[in-house]
Parts: C-alpha cells; structure tokens; sequence
C-alpha cells in the first residue's frame, strides 16, 4: 500500500524533506513491479546456485559467506538509515527518491539490493587462492575492501550528482569529509566484515557471524516496522 502523508506519521509530515516524501509514497508499492525484476532474480539464483555448486564439489564455502555477508551488512545499514529517517522526523542519510521497479525502504531499491546480493561474490571471486599474496603492501583481501569501497563511493557521487541518491546532512555529502564518512559506513565495513568473515577458520563462527548480522537486521525491522509503526 502506498504512503499517504495525510494519515500516516503526522508528526513528522511537516518536516519531512521533498526526497522522504517521494520515497514514503511509493513505499513497497508492488504495483511498481516491472518484468525486469525476473531476469535479474533470475541471474542472482543463477549466480548463487553456481557457487553452491562448487562449492559442494571443494568443500569451500567462502564465496557464499562472502555473498551473504555483504549483503547482510547492507541489510542492517538500510535498517539503520530507515530508523534515522523516523526519529529525526526529516530524513534518512540517503534517500532513493527516484524511479524503481520496487522501493523497499526510503534508501533501498529492488536494483541495489540485486547489486549487493552479487557483490560479495564478485569480492571474493577477485581474491586469488593464497591469503599470503599483497598487493601495494596491503594484504589482498583488505587491498580489494578498500578499491570495491572506493569504486562504490564513486559510483553513489555519481547517483547523488544525477538526483538518483539524495543526500541531506551536511556530514554526508560530496565534501572531503562526508565522503570518507560514506567510504567507512557506507560500504567499508560490508566488505571488511567479509573479510574477516571468510577468513574465520571454524565453520560455526562463520554461521554465527553472518546469522548474527540478518538476526540483527530482523530485530531492528521488527521492533521499527512492527513494534513502533514507523514507516521507511
């Protein structure tokens, strides 16, 4: 059902910002659903079922934690930017106001949500099979955190620069400073928590790690979403 800001959270109508406002209204909207979300669905199954796969076959499981990782870091991160949006009564960090073929939360599409479903795997499919190998003296696993962070922040300074990514406070913004703010809470620890998520030697620490991020995630929509009636 879509947003109607005449009924719904009138204590923070009035400061709502033009972006939370286009983002509330099409909340969750399936009537939004375009046929291109099956391919794309598709391809992720695909994707996944491949590294499952052979991962049957080698007994590693690290491309799947680390797929499952990043995307659960994200999950949390959009669950915490959508509680920023219902307790300043403003806005979230960033809003995804624009065209989507489903808005699940203020700051989250259908299209990002695919994105990080696979970024993970693209992560570790970069890393080469000895964890020993440096590149630029940093250990490669932490050499490609930092350039899939960096390539994420400057694909989203394109979005914010194009409308597609709306960003409001003065701390999150294009400045030197809000970008290295969205470089380290942005994407940073999605993929420096999958670093250290594959590297875990004990399979249990690798499923209590990565439960413990969606667990976290459920709780905090659940309390958000359920509990208090907040819409984001």
């Amino acid at each position: 059902m879509a947003y109607n800001p005449a009924t719904e959270m009138p204590e923070q109508v009035g400061n709502l910002t033009e972006a939370s406002r286009r983002a509330l209204e099409s909340l969750r909207d399936l009537r939004m659903l375009e046929w291109y979300v099956i391919p794309l669905l598709a391809i992720v199954f695909y994707v996944y079922t491949s590294e499952i796969a052979k991962a049957r076959r080698s007994g590693n499981w690290n491309a799947v934690f680390a797929g499952l990782t990043v995307f659960g870091m994200d999950f949390v991160n959009e669950t915490v930017n959508g509680w920023v949006l219902a307790l300043s009564g403003r806005s979230a960090l960033w809003t995804a106001p624009g065209p989507t073929a489903l808005r699940t939360m203020v700051g989250w599409n259908i299209e990002i949500m695919f994105m990080f479903a696979l970024s993970g795997l693209i992560y570790f499919n970069t890393l080469s099979e000895g964890p020993e190998r440096r590149i630029a003296g940093l250990p490669e696993r932490w050499f490609w955190a930092v350039g899939y962070s960096a390539f994420c922040v400057f694909v989203e300074v394109l979005l914010n620069m194009g409308g597609h990514l709306v960003w409001e406070y003065p701390f999150w913004n294009r400045s030197l400073a809000g970008v290295w703010l969205i470089f380290f809470f942005g994407y940073f620890h999605f993929y420096a928590a999958a670093a250290l998520v594959i590297a875990a030697k004990r399979l249990r620490t690798k499923l209590v790690a990565v439960g413990s991020m969606y667990g976290l995630a459920i709780v905090l929509n659940v309390v958000g979403l359920g509990v208090m009636g907040w819409k984001y």
